[in-house]
């Protein structure tokens, strides 16, 4: 069975976050055939590892997909379908770069489930035993590696007030929370800077409006994105308060993270790329991924990587080659070779990243 049909067997089993149970277990009979121990564990995460000892190489990447399922189908050496870059091909890569690896050292591989809604499974995972180095398989394309991720905070504000007549000079709660949108975008713009990965980002993502006999009640939701150097609890304990004191609910807040260049891990992808005949670029995003945990909970030696084009996660255009594939794996595998020889195995801390 080639590649692609293997990730078409993975891709067949449509896992939104909070179903990823069929996926999983697919996931754990692709891994055992290539010669993985693999497990469940009490979250649902598929956990697969080859080798033993130190150094421990984690490749943590997720199952769970975004609503919306696609067909599944082939066509010219590409695979189509729900989850087939974000992030089923990263994983089936990172599976096919370990068959065959052996002490001294251990890869694991983590399908993790929730990352599309709350990491619940990266975090899980995280609470474990530290590893000495990182992946995290998100797409970068075969030539790609990601060293920087935006931080988020997710917000609501919720605003009171009596019904007044259109004609009153009293504004009403809609009023309020328009002007408070302004000072917030002026608040942002503030904190621009020389790229949009070093700026801060705002926007809108839900507005709700309410008016039940003589109380409005005008609610918003926001995402902030934020770049290294501000943390989220700055950013929280920054915001302009509205002045007639709306009732602010901070329901999600992740720090940003940039990891360096000169990492071994990042030092070794790139070895396998330019072995691979690719001439590698460093990306930096403006979304977040599980690196943004891992490195904040680890500290370890860290980047992303994963074959697939990134500008059609959730997207209904989900496709990736069957080149693509083969190439990342290629890359994968120098990777792991270059990480195990140069990754330091006493317990470092956070200066490693």
């Amino acid at each position: 069975m080639d590649e692609l049909e293997l990730l078409e067997d993975l891709v067949r089993e449509y896992s939104p976050s909070g179903s990823e149970r069929a996926a999983v277990r697919e996931f754990v009979r692709i891994a055992r055939t290539f010669g993985y121990a693999t497990r469940i564990d009490s979250v649902g995460n598929g956990i697969a590892s080859i080798g033993s000892g130190r150094p421990r190489i984690v490749y943590l990447g997720h199952i769970d997909t975004v609503d919306g399922e696609l067909p599944v189908h082939r066509k010219g050496g590409w695979l189509y379908g729900r989850g087939v870059v974000d992030a089923k091909g990263p994983l089936l890569s990172a599976l096919l770069a370990g068959e065959g690896f052996a002490p001294p050292g251990e890869f694991r591989v983590v399908a993790a489930v929730g990352e599309e809604v709350d990491s619940r499974g990266a975090r899980h995972f995280l609470r474990g035993p530290r590893p000495d180095a990182l992946i995290a398989g998100e797409p970068s394309g075969w030539d790609g590696v990601t060293i920087g991720y935006k931080g988020m905070v997710r917000l609501s504000a919720t605003f009171r007030g009596n019904r007044t007549h259109y004609s009153s000079p009293t504004p009403t709660a809609f009023d309020r929370a328009v002007d408070w949108i302004a000072l917030l975008r002026g608040f942002a713009a503030t904190r621009s800077g020389p790229s949009p990965f070093r700026s801060l980002a705002l926007k809108v993502v839900g507005l709700e409006g309410r008016i039940d006999r003589g109380h409005e009640t005008a609610r918003i939701t926001l995402d902030l994105r934020l770049p290294p150097g501000l943390t989220a609890k700055d950013v929280v304990r920054s915001i302009p308060c509205e002045p007639h004191g709306a009732l602010l609910e901070v329901e999600e807040q992740i720090d940003p993270v940039e990891v360096r260049r000169e990492n071994p891990v990042v030092e070794g992808l790139l070895a396998g790329i330019r072995a691979a005949e690719g001439r590698p670029t460093l990306w930096r995003k403006g979304g977040t991924s599980d690196l943004n945990l891992a490195v904040r909970s680890w500290g370890v030696p860290a980047a992303a990587y994963g074959p697939g084009d990134a500008r059609l996660d959730h997207t209904d255009r989900e496709r990736l080659s069957r080149a693509e594939l083969r190439r990342s794996v290629t890359v994968l595998k120098t990777a792991l070779e270059r990480i195990r020889a140069t990754v330091p195995t006493p317990r470092r801390p956070a200066d490693g990243v």
